[in-house]
């Protein structure tokens, strides 16, 4: 029996659609190939984690394809061997009778065509440098299985580094708004980190259900929680000075959000701020931001770090 092999049409760049197997999942995502871990078998899910073949995860329209090749393919040996048949006996005897066997070719069956679907976050692995493409941001890398939670939350801090560059040239109204921003995307970025996290591992911690709901907007309620639900103290992850200085500046994002920046007596008392006065605005520095961003990596890559050595191996699904 003859054997062929069916290559898959690539995107526009370069990339091919992958589909999560399992039953739970069945998430949509896409890989280059020639990128990440050479001679690689197996892929792991972005979405949900699930580990099988590299061939497990072909797409139902790449397999409708494959086997529209395989028909087409098929047909064509079978006419290849009808024709063999092929006889032409020309008329004799009495009666002038003469019997032939042609085969004449149908026309050529109808290739399925299909287009990979477009994604809206395009990822370079900063483990295994595999290229590949998602729904959402958070993902996990489908050739080394690295959690790109971490990743994702530097480039977020590499653009309010960028914003604070323009905020340092910019006249003072101008310059203390970007400042305040840059706060608020820090605590942002933060929170969604946490709670992406929380809900990876959430089938690891004392209460899958609560796990994903935990808030990182309060840093000391966030501690309790996570000591609560995995039993980790994310202020072991830096110095004393530097967690009491990273709450206050939560703190002071709180009063942006809620307060327009003035200060009030539950700041006060939150915070620890001795040079804070009731009804003055809040004094956020662009040194603070830099600061701050320092310290969220530090806590975050311990996070990550003692998940990743204390508790079972993540499952989204």
């Amino acid at each position: 029996m003859n054997k062929f092999r069916v290559s898959l049409p690539l995107d526009e760049s370069g990339f091919l659609g992958r589909e999560c197997p399992s039953e739970k999942c069945r998430g949509y995502f896409k890989i280059k190939p020639g990128t990440g871990l050479p001679g690689n078998s197996k892929i792991h899910c972005p979405y949900c984690g699930f580990t099988a073949e590299i061939n497990d995860f072909t797409t139902e329209d790449q397999i409708r394809y494959a086997k529209s090749l395989a028909i087409r393919e098929i047909s064509k040996e079978i006419v290849k061997e009808l024709k063999k048949l092929e006889f032409d006996s020309r008329p004799t005897g009495p009666l002038g009778i003469g019997i032939s066997l042609k085969v004449k070719p149908a026309r050529p069956l109808p290739i399925f065509r299909y287009r990979e679907k477009s994604l809206e976050t395009s990822i370079t692995c900063s483990n295994c440098g595999l290229e590949y493409a998602v729904f959402g941001v958070f993902a996990f890398c489908p050739d080394c299985g690295q959690h790109n939670s971490l990743q994702i939350l530097s480039q977020n801090h590499d653009i309010i580094l960028r914003m604070l560059d323009i905020a340092a040239n910019a006249e003072n109204e101008v310059s203390q708004w970007l400042i305040g921003n840059a706060l608020e995307d820090c605590v942002s970025s933060f929170d969604g980190f946490g709670r992406h996290v929380c809900y990876v591992y959430r089938n690891s911690s004392s209460n899958p259900k609560k796990a994903p709901e935990v808030s990182f907007q309060n840093l000391e309620k966030a501690k309790e929680k996570i000591i609560e639900l995995f039993g980790i103290d994310l202020s072991n992850g830096v110095n004393n000075d530097e967690w009491q200085m990273a709450k206050r500046a939560f703190q002071k994002r709180h009063l942006l959000a809620h307060r327009m920046g003035v200060i009030d007596e539950e700041y006060v008392r939150k915070s620890g701020d001795i040079s804070a006065r009731v009804g003055r605005k809040v004094i956020i520095s662009e040194e603070e931001i830099r600061q701050l961003i320092e310290v969220l990596g530090k806590l975050t890559t311990y996070f990550v770090n003692e998940l990743a050595a204390t508790l079972s191996k993540p499952k989204e699904n």
